[in-house]
């Protein structure tokens, strides 16, 4: 601020003042019209297509065998498939180049493209020089067009091949931000000269312009895509080198413009004009008046450059003289647009400039302050304190600040004032500058700090439980009365000792480490602790605490918030409750036992089975099995699962098992057994169960199994891997209507050798949030597999693969919370004993 008001006295400004960047006219400062720009990049997008589809079709004709897309009609020379490519890829290299925004992988196409027209170009004039046949003339179709004696099938001519790399050498330079533009403009206009002499030899039918000697000459469609080709190049980077001469929004870019315009169309119509009177016996040769016009070209062209550069000249020297009479007007600019009070005086007090604040401040224009003392435009009061103040300032010599109130004519306010001298070369002040920053909403809200504070010392005193406050170190800073109650000390005595003086000696290890632990977290969260932590009463007694923990942390220090509560209480009441919920569990855990009873335990049928209740309910839920003999040579196998827990899905399940074992003791078929099931499930309110019941027939080595709804049963031959017994999977019981049709239930016998194992479970031992059923039941064949391949089947190890089996599937029981059942039955071995004999 005191820099832009120097700046504002002082009226001469200095000519190295100006900004490097009005001096680098040449590197295009001046702003360009956004218009012109997009208008010179989408004429070089489409110059640059024209002249890849004018490759294409080159190469095309060489594809299929068209003549006239190799060779325009009335002209002498073809373009050869060398060429054809070559342009092709050169084309495409500006057309990527030209976009306005040029992504990495584009960039990289346009260089390998460009890479690959000046690779073609670079060595046809190679084996020019050298009188070497490099092979490639040929390489990709066998020329028959080849007329005069010098001509190299295949060969592209002198002049294209010229042509050819320096546009491709143009190209590389344009796709490279950091190289000049001039490096890939003054190459492209070589390109377009090339191709304008070309088609000014077709157009004044002068053959010399289109062939070197008796070399191949120039096709005529080669040299209009050079053409366009240089106009590509030139245009690409329109905003700077040469062609930001021309495209600038200044006189120098219009001018520019419309001589190089000139210098296009001009010449070759006087040219074509010159030649007409030839023809009619008035003129001189053909070759001394295309010569003559081809010299006008790079004449005017040199002037139109040379133009330019004078008027870029004008321009840059026209844009500093404007920026030196600117300089006042931003600097006021600025001054307006600041929120606090600005102005400068003079050393007898007279106003030299002030901003739109101080107007607004005063309530009086601009014209009325300027020029005038302090007792002029301001109140009587408020002139002499702005006086005394700028004596002061003036004696000290050096800048001042202070806080105060004003009486301003829209009320009093709270103000930050700061006056500084502003001192010419040799130190001598001038002028006074004073910022005026109003900051009654600061000093109000300083006020609302303190009375906040005030409110936050009562709150700390009406909280019910002991509120600590202590720094980083754990050192008390604060307490409230509620302390006394609770330790038997005073707050104020508390205040400077360490908080783990409050806690029992042999304890405080254990809490200082919680405390240090707490504090080592990046960013401590609010935490309530009320595992293990005691408190010590003035009189030695000790006692369990529950402590909130909080922070906060500033740059200069950190405060932590110890919320205390005597919890003796609630211990006693969670003993009592823990023992009454271990004596309700004990109950539960009888009753589930003899719900679902021991199942009998077979000679020759080995079994092992495992039960968990869910942690939901005290040891209870709906889960139960059972083996039933049947005869000396059959034995039936249940499991089910009642939906739902606790005690009303495992008297649900007491009733279902009692159902289940009569109706299997009448010998039914598992199907009719089911029938039986669902119509008694029916009959219960929202009740639905899952179940499969096995028949198994040691004489027959085969099973007889019906499922309602439930998980496929796994079975583990002696000989192969552990997989699933495939079988019609029915509906849950519960689900059929007996009012309706209902879905029948179908049983299906399948084989089981002999040293067979099966394995019988429910969803709580297969089914996990985020997890797959299908992925957990292969998980269980794979561990009975594992578990059982090359132990006997006996009950002690069929013991040992259950227990295994449970943790593999689910690691932490005493979290879960679903019932679940798994049993597993092994099968003799066909040269064992009846099992029942």
């Amino acid at each position: 601020m005191k820099k832009s008001c120097e700046h504002s006295v002082k009226k001469e400004q200095r000519t190295r003042d100006v900004p490097d960047a009005l001096g680098a006219a040449e590197a295009g400062g001046l702003p360009y019209q956004q218009s012109t720009l997009d208008a010179a990049r989408a004429l070089a997008q489409v110059a640059a297509l024209l002249a890849a589809v004018l490759g294409a079709a080159g190469l095309s004709g060489w594809i299929f065998g068209i003549d006239v897309l190799r060779r325009a009609p009335g002209a002498d020379s073809t373009m050869v498939a060398n060429t054809a490519v070559a342009v092709l890829a050169l084309g495409v290299s500006l057309f990527l180049v030209a976009r306005v925004r040029v992504t990495r992988w584009a960039n990289t196409a346009a260089r390998a493209a460009a890479a690959l027209a000046a690779l073609m170009g670079g060595l046809t004039v190679v084996e020019y020089v050298t009188g070497l046949g490099l092979g490639i003339d040929e390489l990709l179709f066998r020329d028959d067009t080849a007329r005069a004696a010098l001509e190299m099938p295949g060969r592209m001519a002198p002049n294209t091949a010229t042509a050819l790399l320096i546009g491709g050498v143009a190209a590389l330079c344009a796709s490279v931000p950091g190289l000049p533009a001039w490096a890939s403009q003054i190459p492209g206009l070589a390109v377009l000269a090339l191709g304008m002499l070309r088609l000014y030899g077709f157009v004044y039918a002068v053959p010399e312009l289109e062939r070197f000697g008796a070399y191949r000459g120039m096709a005529l469609y080669t040299g209009l895509a050079l053409v366009l080709l240089g106009v590509a190049v030139f245009l690409a980077r329109p905003d700077r080198g040469p062609a930001g001469l021309l495209m600038n929004a200044g006189t120098t870019g219009a001018l520019g413009r419309r001589l190089f315009a000139t210098v296009l169309v001009v010449p070759p119509l006087l040219g074509w004009l010159v030649l007409a009177g030839d023809d009619a016996g008035l003129f001189g040769p053909r070759l001394g008046t295309a010569l003559l016009v081809c010299g006008h070209v790079v004449v005017f062209t040199a002037v139109v450059f040379a133009t330019l550069g004078v008027g870029r000249r004008i321009e840059v020297a026209h844009a500093r003289a404007e920026w030196q009479v600117r300089q006042n007007q931003l600097v006021q600019a600025f001054m307006d647009h600041t929120p606090a009070v600005v102005f400068i005086k003079d050393l007898d007090g007279r106003f030299l400039a002030v901003n739109t604040t101080f107007e607004k401040s005063l309530g009086l224009p601009r014209e009325q302050v300027l020029g005038r003392l302090d007792r002029d435009v301001m109140p009587p009061d408020l002139a002499r304190r702005a006086r005394t103040a700028d004596d002061a300032l003036l004696a000290q010599g050096k800048p001042v600040q202070r806080e105060e109130r004003l009486p301003l004519p829209g009320g009093p306010r709270d103000v930050l004032t700061s006056l500084f001298p502003l001192s010419t070369d040799s130190g001598s002040p001038y002028a006074i500058c004073g910022v005026v920053t109003d900051i009654t909403e600061r000093v109000a809200a300083q006020r609302e700090l303190r009375r906040a504070n005030q409110r936050f010392l009562a709150l700390l005193e009406s909280a019910p439980d002991a509120m600590l406050i202590t720094d980083g170190g754990g050192t008390i800073v604060m307490a409230n009365a509620q302390v006394q109650r609770l330790f038997g000390q005073a707050p104020d005595t508390l205040v400077g000792t360490p908080v783990i003086d409050l806690v029992p000696g042999p304890r405080r290890r254990r809490h200082s480490l919680l405390l240090r632990a707490y504090f080592r977290q990046a960013d401590p969260k609010p935490v309530v602790l009320d595992r293990g932590l005691y408190g010590l009463h003035r009189n030695g007694d000790e006692f369990p605490v529950e402590v909130s923990v909080s922070s906060l942390r500033t740059e200069e220090t950190t405060l932590v918030f110890l919320s205390v509560r005597d919890i003796t209480g609630r211990r006693q009441a969670e003993t009592e409750r823990a023992e009454r919920y271990e004596e309700h569990r004990r109950i539960a855990y009888t009753l589930q036992h003899s719900l679902m009873g021991e199942p009998p335990r077979l000679p020759g049928l080995p079994s092992a089975h495992r039960y968990l209740a869910s942690i939901r309910d005290p040891g209870v839920g709906g889960d139960w099995f059972d083996i039933i003999p049947l005869d000396r040579n059959r034995t039936g196998l249940f499991i089910g699962d009642v939906m739902g827990r606790g005690l009303e899905a495992a008297a649900v399940m007491g009733q279902l098992r009692a159902a289940s074992h009569a109706l299997a003791r009448t010998d039914i078929p598992p199907s009719r057994l089911m029938a039986g099931l669902d119509a008694f499930v029916g009959d219960l309110a929202d009740q639905l169960v899952t179940c499969v019941y096995l028949v198994v027939d040691q004489s027959l080595h085969e099973v007889t199994l019906c499922s309602a709804g439930h998980l496929p049963v796994i079975v583990l031959p002696p000989d192969g891997p552990a997989r699933r017994l495939r079988a019609p999977v029915g509906v849950p019981l519960g689900v059929n209507d007996s009012r309706w049709d209902a879905v029948p239930f179908r049983q299906t016998s399948l084989p089981l050798p002999p040293g067979s194992t099966l394995a019988l479970y429910t969803d709580g031992l297969v089914e996990r949030p985020g997890t797959d059923i299908e992925e957990q039941v292969d998980i269980l064949a794979r561990t009975l597999e594992t578990a059982l391949r090359g132990r006997p089947t006996d009950p002690e190890s069929l013991d040992l693969v259950a227990e295994r089996l449970v943790k593999t599937l689910i690691p932490d029981t005493a979290a879960h919370d679903d019932d679940v059942t798994l049993l597993l039955v092994g099968l003799p071995r066909a040269d064992g004993e009846d099992p029942r004999a």
